[in-house]
């Protein structure tokens, strides 16, 4: 193994700053601060979060409502809903219609030839 190459593994302590909890774990992480716990200095790198606050880890993670973002999807689209509804029944109205035209004049042709 070639020597000065590789980062230097020690022990270091973790500060959560969210909480204030320090732990001490072997890391090859830089740190500009050193604190003192029970007597010995470690080098100290301080978190914005942790295992310990992060609502992940914690289980007071939210979840979001999801109900609230149907209903704003439903009302977003609500009116084009509508007119495509109202589409879609035209041609209905039509083909009734369109059947019923077709049932006066079997009616007329059935009523010709049987006279």
């Amino acid at each position: 193994m070639k020597t000065n190459i590789h980062p230097q593994y020690r022990e270091v302590a973790f500060t959560d700053m969210s909480i204030g909890k320090t732990f001490i774990i072997r890391s090859t992480a830089d740190a500009r601060e050193t604190i003192e716990i029970d007597g010995v200095t470690y080098p100290q790198v301080k978190l914005d979060t942790s295992s310990e606050s992060h609502p992940f880890y914690t289980g007071a993670q939210t979840r979001i409502v999801e109900a609230g973002r149907v209903e704003k999807f439903r009302q977003k689209f609500a009116a084009k809903n509508a007119a495509l509804n109202a589409s879609a029944e035209q041609p209905k109205l039509r083909s009734n219609l369109a059947a019923e035209s077709c049932d006066k004049v079997a009616t007329a042709a059935l009523f010709f030839i049987c006279s």
